[in-house]
């Protein structure tokens, strides 16, 4: 993706809302810091956080996406990489670049002892995710299916239910999601962070 250009069409965006950085992030809960980097052309941003910002801008995700030029291959730089904190310690990695018309997302995510992700919202039918431990112990609940998994394992599941990650074990977690996700995640949707359950 032509970065420049894509910044050039979100900051038009912008302006013909008549919307400071501030209030465009205010609006898309998307960070002015973001905001400012992508207009500058030295972010490439996550599907989910431009779909933020298209609908906080009030325009089609599509409207800033198109217009580039396609290209086969597209490198992202570990320091382009976005790292989210979340609430409880743990973190999430976004290992995937913004492909237009590609609703996958690839993450690398860590969880402390005794956290609990969240809840995450059923997605749209043919939505499906792919988890792979890496280190620890993790509880994946899907629907009213449970699983533990250890380092090495890997589990698949349609995602159009709803599921949970925790880790209660004593050392911390870190796993892998291929996630193909048949709509946008909306902002908050990926739950908050909470002591995992000790009742297993």
């Amino acid at each position: 993706m032509n970065l420049e250009a894509l910044g050039e069409r979100v900051q038009q965006a912008r302006r013909a809302a008549d919307l400071t950085l501030a209030e465009a992030a205010a609006r898309s809960d998307v960070s002015v810091s973001m905001i400012s980097a992508i207009e500058r052309g030295a972010k490439a941003p996550t599907v989910v956080v431009l779909d933020r910002i298209a609908r906080g801008l009030g325009v089609e995700l599509e409207a800033l996406i198109s217009g580039d030029e396609r290209d086969r291959t597209v490198l992202r730089r570990a320091t382009d990489h976005d790292v989210a904190e979340e609430d409880g310690g743990w973190t999430r990695t976004v290992l995937t670049p913004v492909i237009p018309g590609v609703n996958f997302e690839w993450m690398e995510i860590v969880l402390p002892a005794a956290c609990d992700a969240g809840e995450f919202p059923a997605y749209a039918p043919n939505s499906h995710e792919f988890v792979h431990v890496v280190d620890g112990e993790l509880v994946i609940d899907v629907g009213e299916r449970s699983w533990t998994l250890g380092a090495g394992d890997t589990l698949y599941f349609e995602a159009d239910a709803p599921h949970r990650f925790a880790n209660e074990g004593q050392t911390p977690c870190r796993y892998f999601v291929a996630a193909m996700i048949m709509r946008a995640r909306t902002p908050g949707s990926r739950g908050r962070a909470r002591p995992a359950r000790q009742d297993r």
